[in-house]
């Protein structure tokens, strides 16, 4: 399992890095798109959008091949992992057995660091259920106002 893991998170370091890279340079050439997807792209590069987007890319990418920090690198990555499978889904079917491919990797690179995401499951107790300790004031909340 540790060698499926391994090829996992390099393969998808590099897919991300190379097509983040890919969204500057433009050394891959783009298929036509169909005509909502082309205009729905359209307006992403156009309001810089896009820019953001291919420079998370790169950092989760370059985060995914080159330190420890896989579990940072796979927060970055999820959201764009996502949009894509909505894009391909929606918009360009014909592009969904990468995106699917896609998913697969970082379901796989996920599962491999899963205690690190541990905490997103457990439940925090609301703030008038904490105890107080005798010396601190109470907790407030907008204007001093009693939360």
């Amino acid at each position: 399992m540790k060698i499926v893991t391994s090829l996992s998170r390099y393969l998808l370091g590099l897919l991300f890095t190379v097509m983040g890279l890919n969204g500057f340079l433009h050394f891959i050439p783009m298929a036509p798109v169909p005509p909502l997807a082309g205009q729905f792209l359209g307006a992403l590069v156009a309001s810089h959008y896009m820019a953001v987007v291919f420079a998370f890319q790169i950092a989760g990418g370059l985060l995914l091949l080159a330190t420890s920090y896989v579990p940072l690198a796979l927060a970055l990555l999820a959201p764009i992992v996502f949009n894509i499978d909505l894009f391909h889904a929606f918009m360009e079917p014909a592009g969904m057995p990468p995106a699917i491919l896609v998913s697969l990797l970082w379901l796989v690179v996920a599962y491999s660091v899963r205690p690190a995401f541990a905490g997103i499951w457990k439940s925090v107790p609301p703030a008038h259920a904490q105890p107080q300790s005798a010396n601190l004031p109470p907790r407030t909340g907008i204007a001093g106002l009693n939360a």
